[in-house]
């Protein structure tokens, strides 16, 4: 198996926790903001540490793990949307990568049980 760094869900959540800061740097709303940082840097780091510990069956369940963030962010961004904090495009472009993300994770999570 290649490293984690390969992956091309890690790098696609990677890049989503950048954006994500980026669109939240002014924001002084610091609870949702924190907590939203935290899943989306959840993700690549999962992806991460369960691509090191050399176990399919860990590996899977950090896959897992890394899908939950990416739901829980996609729930955060869904408020953060109704209470004004990201414009419907940067919202709707953060739900799009999320969705996408899921799918990923989904996909390598099913192509390890084989």
């Amino acid at each position: 198996m290649s490293s984690f760094e390969d992956l091309e869900v890690w790098k696609k959540s990677c890049r989503l926790a950048v954006t994500l800061y980026g669109f939240m740097q002014e924001c002084r709303e610091y609870g949702l903001r924190d907590q939203m940082l935290r899943a989306a840097i959840s993700i690549p780091s999962n992806i991460a540490e369960g691509r090191e510990r050399n176990s399919s069956r860990e590996f899977q369940r950090y896959l897992n793990i890394a899908k939950g963030s990416a739901a829980e962010l996609r729930s955060q961004v869904y408020i953060a949307r109704e209470v004004n904090l990201f414009s419907q495009q940067n919202a709707g472009h953060l739900l799009d990568e999320l969705r996408s993300i899921s799918r990923m994770l989904q996909a390598l999570h099913d192509s390890i049980k084989q």
